[in-house]
């Protein structure tokens, strides 16, 4: 898109959110920001009337979410392009936007260069996609197996049992996303609901969890 001024409306229900992604746009070359939404039914609206380039659109908004807004701006307006931009890179969050249409889908750890060349890339009918959901996409391709093993306690995914397990081993928020390479918000994300599943409150008592249920050996056990 050389030399040309991307038409980019932001879609998310949350305000400070929103308004940090218009003011970060607003400082980008190449993007000039024309309308911004609280939720889905908004922003399919501001499509119909403003005709942007791009939507950037946020998945978990009340009254219409984005996925259903992507369906319908993508049926309604071929002419404008939807690039997720999202705390969530987990599956179910990932192939549902890209089924409904999205070209570009990405996290909102994303900086500005990202998001520039995601919209570039969608204008240009490439994806923009990132490195994480372009690794996920691959391993969905090739067929990569998941992880298998036992079945967990309390109802957790295998990508929770695997995040717990890294957090008794002591690792940072940014050492099990580099680890199991996803994002920081996508490792909070397993996070709380890993807590929320199991009702522990906090790392300590996440690593004592981990302990009981076999998850992780406590510092010089003997495996035997």
């Amino acid at each position: 898109m050389t030399g040309q001024i991307a038409r980019v409306i932001v879609a998310d229900d949350q305000a400070v959110v929103r308004e940090g992604i218009v003011m970060l746009l607003g400082l980008l070359p190449g993007i000039e920001v024309i309308g911004s939404a609280r939720d889905g039914e908004e922003a399919v609206a501001l499509v119909a009337e403003l005709a942007p380039d791009v939507v950037l659109m946020d998945l978990r908004m009340p009254r219409c979410d984005g996925v259903e807004a992507t369906r319908r701006i993508r049926s309604e307006h071929p002419g404008t392009q939807v690039v997720v931009l999202t705390t969530y890179a987990d599956d179910d969050s990932l192939f549902p936007a890209l089924r409904a249409g999205a070209r570009g889908y990405l996290t909102k750890d994303a900086d500005g260069d990202e998001i520039v060349r995601a919209i570039q890339d969608v204008l240009a009918g490439r994806a923009g996609l990132s490195p994480v959901v372009q690794r996920r996409l691959l391993e969905q391709v090739t067929g990569a197996p998941e992880p298998t093993g036992p079945k967990l306690p309390d109802g957790l995914t295998a990508r929770e049992g695997e995040v717990l397990t890294l957090i008794a081993e002591g690792l940072t928020n940014t050492d099990i996303a580099r680890r199991l390479h996803i994002s920081t918000a996508t490792v909070k994300t397993h996070i709380n609901n890993l807590f929320a599943k199991t009702g522990i409150h906090d790392r300590a008592q996440a690593v004592r969890y981990a302990y009981r249920e076999g998850l992780a050996q406590p510092p010089g056990t003997t495996v035997t």
